[in-house]
This record gives structure tokens, sequence and C-alpha cells, in this order.
């Protein structure tokens, strides 16, 4: 599954006790519909993330950055110290891509569970960049497009 969002808070590395460390940050989504009377609906929808394969991309993860993510969506409930039951969206996510709020743009990736791809471009250059590397991630490869039956 992929959502885009902004992020609503800054990236946190929590370590936890058998040496493994998370980076939790939270995001919002943003959609809008029209109802049967024509009226625009516009929704948010707020998920907390958890990211487990490289602490060091929470230096990129700032309030307001839009960022593109994979994994897993999930929800949780659980009573408040009120005793009222509260619910949330989660995300378990896998791979992490930067789309605005710096000059940089970062991809990260998953080959297997334990092993992580970092590639970082600056989107201001235009000189010494090959093929592989996207400046406007904002771009869609055309070439996954071709096969679509519409």
């Amino acid at each position: 599954m992929n959502i885009i969002g902004r992020l609503t808070r800054d990236a946190e590395v929590r370590n936890l006790p058998n040496e493994k460390q998370v980076v939790n940050f939270s995001i919002a989504t943003n959609d809008n519909y029209r109802n049967k009377q024509g009226e625009r609906i516009e929704q948010t929808t707020y998920f907390e993330c958890a990211y487990w394969i490289s602490p060091k991309v929470a230096d990129f993860l700032t309030k307001g950055t839009l960022v593109e993510l994979s994994g897993r969506a999930y929800t949780s409930a659980w009573l408040g110290k009120d005793g009222e039951p509260h619910a949330g969206l989660n995300f378990h996510t896998s791979q992490i891509k930067v789309h605005g709020g710096g000059k940089r743009t970062e991809n990260i990736s998953t080959e297997s569970n334990k092993t992580a791809k970092k590639e970082i471009s600056n989107s201001n250059s235009n000189s010494n960049s090959n093929s592989n590397s996207n400046s406007n991630s904002k771009s869609i490869d055309s070439e996954k497009d071709d096969d679509l039956p519409f």
C-alpha cells in the first residue's frame, strides 16, 4: 500500500531495550470527493508511522515535509486514562520517498527485511546526473504506465 501526506511533527528516534531503534512520525493525508448532493467534501486522515530500517532518515523527516510511504496499514484500539475508548490508524513503513521540505530527495527502500538501500540526490543540481537519478521526485515512470490496459 502507498500513501502520500505531510508530516504533522518532526520524526523521533526511539531506542528500544533490545538495542533496536525505530523512527516514529505522523502524517496527514488529504482526500476530497463529491457527495450525492454534489457538495465537495474534504477529508483528512492521520497515520502514526513507524520505520525500523535506518534511524538516519529521521533527519530528513521534519514537520510539513511531503512524503510517499510504502508499507502496510493497520488499526489500533486502546482505553485512555479517562477510561474512554480510542482508535487510530498506524502505518508500518518499509519505504520512504521524500518529495519536499528541503533541497534533497531521499529514497530509502528494502531488498529484504534487514537490508537498506539509500539514494540521495540534490534536486537543484543539473550537472553530473545520470539516467537513474530523479531530479523531479513527483514525476511518474512512463515505462510502468505502458502496460496499462487503458
